[in-house]
C-alpha cells in the first residue's frame, strides 16, 4: 500500500486555476511535512517564468526543454522560507494530453535533482527511520485527471509506487508551534597553514562543528524534559470542530553542552591563526508539528533544524550579497563587521502556519513583497511581515602583518599556552581557539 497525502483543500483550487493558464505545461513544488503515518501537503508553488520563456516556446512543445537547474535553484530558494518541520515534498506537473506520456519521467528526473540540491546545503543528516519518498504529481489540463506516485529519494534505482491524493478543508489550522531563542556567539579560527582564506567554505565548517553541538543539545519544551516518545500534545486539551486557525505555542529552551564529548577530560589544540570569523547575536527559531499525535521526538528534531538552518541560510545570504555588491575577488586584510539578514515571519490565511524570510536592513518591505510574489506565489501585506529579532553580525578578524611573522606567531603560542596553564588547575577550558573560555557546569542555556 502506497502512502497518504493529505492536501489543503486551497490547493486543489489553485492547480485548476493553473491547469487553465498552462501553455503547453507547468511544473512546482509540494510544500508540507512528512510523518511516519502520512504526509501533509500545506502549498503548492508553481515554478517561477523565466524571461526568456516566451521566446522558446514557440517552438513545439516538449518536456526535454524543462530548464532542471531553474527548478532547484527555485527548490533552494523556497526550501530558505520554511520554518523547522515544513520541506519540500515533492514536485507537480500540469501538462496537455500531448506531453502526458512523459510527465512521469520528466517528474522522477526532477524529484532527484531537487532532493539532491538541496542536500547539499543541510547541516544535518536525515535518521534513519526517516521518510525518504517523495511526491510526484500529474495533472492532465484537459481532463483534470490527478495522478501522485511516489519515488524513494535514498535510492537511485527507485521505481514509482501509487499514492492517494486527499483534500481536507483547515488542514493546518490548529497544528503546534514550538519556538525558541538561540543566543550564537562562534568563533571560527582561520589557520595561518591554510593556503588560502575563503570566508565562505569556513564559515561552513565553523557552522558544521556548531551543528553537532545543537543536535547534542538538550530540550526543554514548557520547562519540562520530556521522553523523546512520549506524545507532545499528553495532558493537553485538542481544539475539536473549530476550522479557525488557532495556534498552541510551546515555548523551548535549550540547553547546549560546554564540554563536549563522552570522555569527561578535555583535549585543547594550539594552533597558529591569522584570523578570526566571529557569529553573535540572537535568533529566533520556528518549528510547526501537524496536531495528528505527534511524538516530542517529531517535534525537536524539527525546531533542531531550524536553528541549523537559519543560521546556516543567513550566512548563505550574506556571502551571496558580498559576491554581488563586491565581486567574488575582493581581498580584504582589514577587519570587517557585516550584519546578517533579520528573519521575519509572515502568516498564511486560514493556516496556524506561518512562512519566513530573512531582510537585509536597506531591503524595502516592497522588496519582500516582491519576493513572496516571485518564490512561493503568495501577495503579502507590509503590515503582516513581523521582524522577529534584533540585529545578529559577522565580524571578521585578520591579524595585522608585521617584520616579525615568526616571532609573532611564536608569542602567540606561548601566551596561549601560558594561559592554558593558568587555567587548568580552575575549569576545563570549553574549547580553545584564540583563547580558552570557561564553564560552570555541563550545559548552558542559550
Amino acid at each position: 500500500m502506497g502512502r497518504t497525502y493529505l492536501v489543503e483543500e486551497g490547493i486543489g483550487q489553485y492547480l485548476t486555476e493553473l491547469s487553465t493558464k498552462v501553455k503547453p505545461y507547468v511544473t512546482g513544488l509540494l510544500i508540507g511535512q512528512c510523518s511516519p503515518q502520512r504526509d501533509y501537503v500545506i502549498r503548492a508553488v508553481r515554478t517561477p517564468p523565466k524571461e526568456q520563456q516566451q521566446e522558446e516556446s514557440l517552438g513545439p512543445p516538449k518536456l526535454a526543454s524543462l530548464d532542471e537547474e531553474w527548478i532547484t535553484t527555485h527548490a533552494s530558494q523556497v526550501s530558505r522560507m520554511l520554518p523547522g518541520g515544513l520541506l519540500v515534498l515533492g514536485v507537480f506537473m500540469i501538462a496537455t494530453p500531448e506531453l502526458a506520456k512523459d510527465g512521469q519521467n520528466a517528474l522522477r528526473k526532477l524529484i532527484f535533482s531537487v532532493e539532491k540540491s538541496l542536500s547539499k546545503r543541510r547541516l544535518w543528516k536525515p535518521a534513519e527511520e526517516e521518510v525518504s519518498d517523495r511526491a510526484a504529481l500529474q495533472i492532465c489540463s484537459a481532463t483534470k485527471k490527478v495522478v501522485c506516485r511516489t519515488y524513494d529519494v535514498q535510492d537511485p534505482k527507485s521505481s514509482a509506487k501509487p499514492a492517494d491524493w486527499k483534500y481536507q478543508n483547515a488542514l493546518t489550522a490548529s497544528w503546534v508551534a514550538l519556538g525558541c531563542t538561540v543566543n550564537v556567539n562562534i568563533h571560527i579560527p582561520l589557520l595561518a597553514t591554510s593556503p588560502n582564506h575563503d570566508l565562505e567554505k569556513n564559515t561552513k565548517n565553523g557552522l558544521n562543528r556548531w551543528s553537532k553541538q545543537i543536535e547534542d543539545s538538550v530540550f526543554l519544551i514548557n520547562g519540562q524534559v520530556k521522553d523523546e516518545d512520549t506524545e507532545l500534545l499528553e495532558g493537553q486539551k485538542k481544539f475539536r470542530g473549530n476550522t479557525q486557525s488557532s495556534t498552541q505555542i510551546s515555548d523551548v529552551k535549550v540547553l547546549t553542552q560546554l564540554c563536549q564529548g563522552a570522555s569527561p577530560r578535555s583535549t585543547a589544540t594550539v594552533q597558529v591563526c591569522s584570523g578570526s570569523i566571529n557569529l553573535r547575536g540572537a535568533v529566533k527559531c520556528r518549528a510547526y508539528i501537524h496536531s495528528n499525535k505527534p511524538k516530542v521526538k517529531e517535534a525537536i528534531q524539527a525546531l533542531k533544524r531550524d536553528i541549523i538552518n537559519t543560521l546556516s541560510d543567513r550566512c548563505e545570504i550574506l556571502f551571496e550579497d558580498l559576491i554581488l555588491n563586491e565581486g567574488p575577488q575582493k581581498k580584504s586584510f582589514g577587519r570587517e563587521y557585516h550584519v546578517l539578514p533579520q528573519r521575519l515571519f509572515v502568516p498564511v490565511a486560514g493556516s496556524s502556519v506561518m512562512l519566513s524570510d530573512y531582510k537585509f536592513g536597506d531591503e524595502a518591505a516592497g522588496e519582500i513583497q516582491e519576493r513572496f510574489v516571485e518564490m512561493l506565489d503568495q501577495p503579502v501585506q507590509a503590515e503582516d511581515m513581523h521582524i522577529a529579532e534584533d540585529i545578529s553580525t559577522v565580524d571578521i578578524c585578520p591579524v595585522a602583518d608585521s617584520p616579525s611573522d615568526t616571532q609573532q606567531a611564536q608569542l602567540t603560542k606561548a601566551t596561549l599556552l601560558l594561559k592554558l596553564q593558568q587555567n587548568m588547575g580552575m575549569f576545563l577550558p570549553r574549547f580553545l581557539l584564540w583563547h580558552s573560555r570557561s564553564c560552570s557546569g555541563p550545559f548552558q542555556d542559550c
